[in-house]
């Protein structure tokens, strides 16, 4: 008889409140004081609308969701109000402030192709769509914490990064995996800021690539990833601080040079190459003891590897000389 051990941070089915039920209970809450709001602005085609995330116009591949829910990665908190995860976000390439949803619909979508090179059997450069095609999509449910202490629990669609990896095919002696988003300032106005060194680049060793947590990104809700949550694809690695987790890659990298990634050449004391989370390791100006729940506001005591331990804690054991929290 097969029996299995539920990992720590997992709960059983039952106690995972159904996307649908949380999200109508938030927007009952919500309508009465949303509404004049929301009425005042209008409807901007490609954004998310009130409750929901909206399928941006060029994007094709709108039939291939919703795709199976993988039942083994649960969740210890309700899923994230869609109107909050996908608004309240990062993403540098439009500007540095955080409502830079609306600014993000400049994204263009297609043509989008994804290149393999470096230390790879056969470099290739492959479109998007015929990508998606041969990957196995399924639907996880994962928590993300942000460096700068804030969180979220969000249903992200798409597949293993093994998966991925497994199709560049590397040579046995790369080491890691570089990935790059787009570069181009005509579309993407922050990107105009010379300062910044353009493209974002990321970084992973290929033991953290081909770990079973590591995934790649196509959708969220249920629909399409939305541009500003980094559409058509993104990384998601959900024990890292969430700086790691690069959005609209356009090209992976292998190599046996470890590479230095956007934030640590920008300032390399307060992020790092590893950037696991730690609560008892700070960032130089400010705690990361506790995170704030993005959409309730609740405060909220951050876990080792943001409570992946037992996935990856592993990864790291012969590193002790390594600055794995930062």
């Amino acid at each position: 008889m097969l029996i299995r051990s539920r990992r720590g941070w997992e709960l059983p089915d039952s106690a995972a409140t159904p996307e649908d039920v949380f999200l109508s209970r938030r927007s009952l809450l919500k309508a009465a004081v949303a509404a004049p709001a929301i009425a005042a602005a209008g409807s901007i085609p490609g954004g998310p609308a009130f409750g929901q995330t909206e399928v941006a116009a060029d994007d094709p591949t709108a039939g291939l969701y919703p795709v199976p829910r993988n039942e083994r990665f649960t969740l210890d908190r309700a899923i994230t109000d869609p109107a909050e995860s996908t608004t309240y976000t990062n993403f540098y390439e439009f500007g540095s402030q955080k409502n830079i949803w609306r600014a993000a619909q400049k994204l263009k979508l297609r043509p989008w192709t994804v290149t393999f090179d470096g230390m790879v059997e056969q470099e290739q450069t492959v479109d998007i769509d015929a990508l998606l095609k041969r990957m196995p999509l399924e639907e996880r449910l994962y928590r993300h914490r942000c460096v700068e202490a804030w969180s979220m629990a969000v249903p992200w669609s798409g597949f293993p990064m093994k998966a991925l990896v497994d199709f560049a095919r590397p040579l046995g002696s790369a080491k890691y995996v570089v990935m790059r988003t787009f570069q181009d300032p005509g579309m993407a106005s922050g990107q105009r800021q010379f300062w910044y060194p353009w493209p974002y680049v990321e970084g992973l060793t290929l033991a953290e690539a081909t770990n079973e947590l590591a995934f790649m990104v196509t959708g969220m809700y249920g629909k399409p990833v939305p541009k500003q949550n980094g559409a058509p694809l993104r990384l998601a690695v959900p024990w890292k601080y969430g700086f790691k987790s690069i959005k609209s890659i356009v090209s992976f990298t292998f190599t046996d040079q470890r590479p230095v990634s956007f934030w640590e050449q920008i300032q390399a004391a307060e992020y790092g190459f590893w950037a696991n989370v730690n609560p008892e390791v700070p960032h130089p100006r400010w705690s990361q003891a506790r995170e704030r729940v993005l959409g309730t506001g609740e405060m909220v005591p951050t876990r080792l590897y943001n409570g992946y331990g037992e996935y990856v804690a592993d990864l790291y054991k012969d590193l002790e000389g390594e600055r794995l929290y930062v």
